[in-house]
């Protein structure tokens, strides 16, 4: 029975959460350039490439490339957006992959047959009464612009970056109002390569890189805030992050400190895309480590003008931190190695399953900023059964999923957490950031792919299709 005393606010935007180069496939279709996250392979080498510590700018013999077809939503995307209304979104979180739009990055004019793809999506949504959330940059970076710039290490892809950006508002204005800047701009610290298109030069400064590259990309952020408030004063611009609370392996105040510092690191983009500057504690960090970001006077003027209207993230897990000499087991998580709780169950990929997490970390990052939130990621990745009648009977993600809104309503309804909307991670089974398995699947509806990339894309609902349907209905009210 639904617990109409616990509904979120009226428009509250619910939906789901999607990336061009995990679903789109078409990598040389129209004219689309090649990118990074293009020539990410799946298997034992993935996690070398994405840290930029294995060089693969081009396809190598001997290796799958599961985002050369994803799964193929550049051909479906109409049938999946049909689906998607089916269970009542209000919006749709998408990204643009770059190098449909100027294939190298650095070209004067865009393709206007990747242009023209975008405007349908968005008009497909449009119709349905969708509310497209579009993320400029999911881990998408030319690979003409590594090869030649070394990617975001070089203030040039910043003027590239402001094109694309004055591109899409000029061009989708009216049709979309809600822009995400760059996809968890924290991750350019755990995987350099798939967030900032950085390879690391023998003997190179790995920190001073990475720093030098969100800088970059901040300074870029800015610019298509203020970009985009010029062009049309209606839309909102957000930020995006990897979050989830550190929590301290214990209360030994080493380990508590330990923590504040990894939240500290975690949030350091995000202060100053929302607040406007540097915390001073990276400061005195770049400082001591003599990391040079190239910090101009216009830099730290146009970042405290352009701060963003909103804070959006990802949450699949807390973390834990300890002091270097605390003995620990220790875990994997979205990227983000640390010491294993001893209180929380896990995924069958080894992520921290934390409900009352989710409420903590919603707190915290409103108490920090005071500014609306959106979660734009959530989800579990599991391995699903396909039945003999071809149902798929997902009660694993049905059970997150409702543990999840209801902490995430918690927050809302008795906290005062202001928050704008909630799009799930992957409604449509898609190809995994981080493994490049098909079968890390997250979706409401089942897509025909294996790991090797087979099968014949066909789509079908799973049970949660239908729960996630009366949850939206419902407005969060009826979880059952």
């Amino acid at each position: 029975m639904a617990d109409t005393t616990k509904r979120f606010p009226d428009g509250f935007l619910w939906g789901g959460a999607t990336a061009a180069n995990q679903c789109e496939g078409a990598y040389n279709v129209d004219g689309r350039g090649l990118a990074n996250v293009d020539v990410t392979p799946h298997g034992k080498d993935r996690f070398a490439v994405v840290a930029g510590e294995r060089k693969m700018l081009d396809f190598e013999d001997g290796y799958y490339y599961p985002a050369q077809t994803g799964i193929d939503f550049y051909h479906h995307y109409k049938e999946d957006i049909a689906l998607f209304a089916e269970m009542g979104f209000k919006t749709f979180r998408m990204s643009i992959a770059w190098t449909r739009i100027f294939p190298n990055g650095d070209e004067e004019q865009p393709n206007e047959a990747g242009l023209a793809f975008y405007e349908e999506v968005f008009r497909t949504c449009q119709s349905y009464g969708i509310e497209p959330l579009v993320t400029i940059t999911h881990f998408d970076c030319p690979i003409h612009l590594i090869k030649k710039y070394g990617g975001w290490r070089s203030r040039e892809l910043i003027e590239f970056y402001k094109r694309l950006a004055t591109t899409l508002f000029t061009r989708y204005k009216g049709l979309v109002k809600y822009w995400l800047t760059f996809n968890e701009i924290n991750m350019i610290l755990h995987l350099p390569f798939m967030g900032a298109g950085i390879v690391f030069d023998e003997g190179e400064d790995h920190d001073a890189a990475k720093y030098k590259a969100a800088h970059n990309e901040l300074v870029a952020s800015a610019w298509a805030t203020k970009i985009a408030h010029e062009i049309d004063p209606e839309v909102k611009i957000g930020c995006m992050m990897a979050a989830g609370t550190y929590y301290p392996y214990s209360c030994r105040p080493e380990d508590v400190r330990a923590a504040q510092v990894d939240t500290q690191k975690e949030l350091c983009f995000i202060d100053v895309q929302a607040r406007g500057k540097y915390p001073n504690h990276a400061l005195k960090d770049f400082e001591r480590r003599g990391i040079d970001l190239g910090m101009t006077d216009e830099d730290a003027q146009l970042l405290a003008e352009n701060t963003v209207d909103f804070i959006s993230f990802s949450y699949y897990n807390t973390r834990t931190s300890a002091a270097p000499d605390t003995e620990c087991e220790r875990t994997q998580g979205n990227a983000f190695a640390g010491p294993k709780n001893p209180y929380l169950k896990s995924s069958e990929w080894g992520w921290a399953l934390d409900p009352l997490g989710f409420r903590i970390t919603l707190n915290d990052m409103y108490d920090r900023y005071q500014k609306p939130l959106f979660v734009v990621e959530n989800g579990l990745g599991a391995k699903d059964t396909v039945e003999e009648d071809g149902s798929v009977n997902d009660d694993y993600r049905i059970d997150y999923l409702r543990a999840h809104i209801e902490a995430m309503r918690d927050a809302v309804v008795e906290d005062g957490v202001d928050l704008m909307g909630y799009t799930t991670w992957g409604p449509i089974d898609l190809v995994s950031a981080g493994t490049g398995e098909m079968s890390k699947r997250y979706g409401f509806i089942y897509v025909d792919r294996d790991d090797a990339g087979n099968g014949t894309l066909a789509r079908s609902k799973k049970k949660s299709f239908d729960w996630y349907k009366k949850v939206i209905a419902s407005n969060g009210s009826d979880l059952a």
